[in-house]
């Protein structure tokens, strides 16, 4: 599935794994959950009980894929690299 499909459908759960300071300058995206790249090994298993597809995003898609290669190890399938923040803010108010 792409993100764009994904995001219709609806069922999807976003993870920022931006710092939080990052979040209190460039913005947050609402309903997104904060956890930061340095502490999602210390999360995985809170992160396998969220149920349904989880879109992992930060400031320019790096350390979201760097989140989703670790995830994806740990057993996780239901990941997707949702990018940089700014791109993702954009196509969620396309799909809206």
């Amino acid at each position: 599935m792409t993100i764009e499909e994904i995001l219709k459908s609806g069922n999807y759960h976003l993870i920022d794994v931006r710092q939080p300071e990052e979040l209190e300058m460039d913005g947050k995206i609402e309903g997104a959950v904060n956890i930061p790249l340095a502490t999602v090994p210390l999360k995985v298993e809170e992160i396998k009980e969220i149920q349904g597809p989880k879109i992992i995003f930060c400031r320019s898609g790096g350390r979201s894929g760097q989140a989703c290669q670790f995830l994806a190890q740990n057993g996780l399938t239901d990941i997707y690299n949702g990018g940089g923040y700014m791109e993702l803010q954009a196509v969620l108010e396309q799909v809206k």
